[in-house]
């Protein structure tokens, strides 16, 4: 799958964004190991804590559905600036693809960016074996 089609999908899923605080939509697609690509979008709660992020819901859907290695994400948000993963969501992606790419794009013009989650989150937590 090319960046533009992954960048596509998540851009169809910011559609369904329920964004009604920030009034900025965000969406996302996970592309897993395997080729298969699940989407998400926020949806904002007024319980600020509440709020699911749209690669929490795309990474949600595909663990739902029994995918767990994921190759890249895409996403996208309808304002100026060039959508990142949160904090929480750096960690939930380390959590199950380490390495994966992370594409992030801005609406306004199309234009996105490339990262390695380890670039992004070079020290993430992780469990204790042993």
């Amino acid at each position: 799958m090319t960046d533009k089609r992954l960048l596509e999908s998540a851009a169809d899923a910011m559609e369904n964004s329920y964004s009604p605080y920030s009034r900025d939509k965000k969406g996302a697609a996970v592309e897993c190991a395997d080729g298969t690509v699940f989407t998400g979008c926020v949806i904002e709660n007024i319980a600020l804590g509440s709020t699911i992020c749209a690669e929490a819901a795309a990474v949600a859907a595909a663990v739902s559905a029994g995918h767990r290695n994921f190759k890249r994400i895409a996403m996208i948000s309808e304002g100026n600036s060039y959508s990142l993963p949160c904090g929480n969501c750096r960690q939930l992606l380390s959590e199950f693809s380490p390495q994966i790419e992370v594409l992030c794009a801005r609406a306004s013009d199309g234009r996105y960016v490339s990262y390695s989650l380890t670039s992004l989150f070079p020290m993430p937590l992780s469990s204790i074996e042993g």
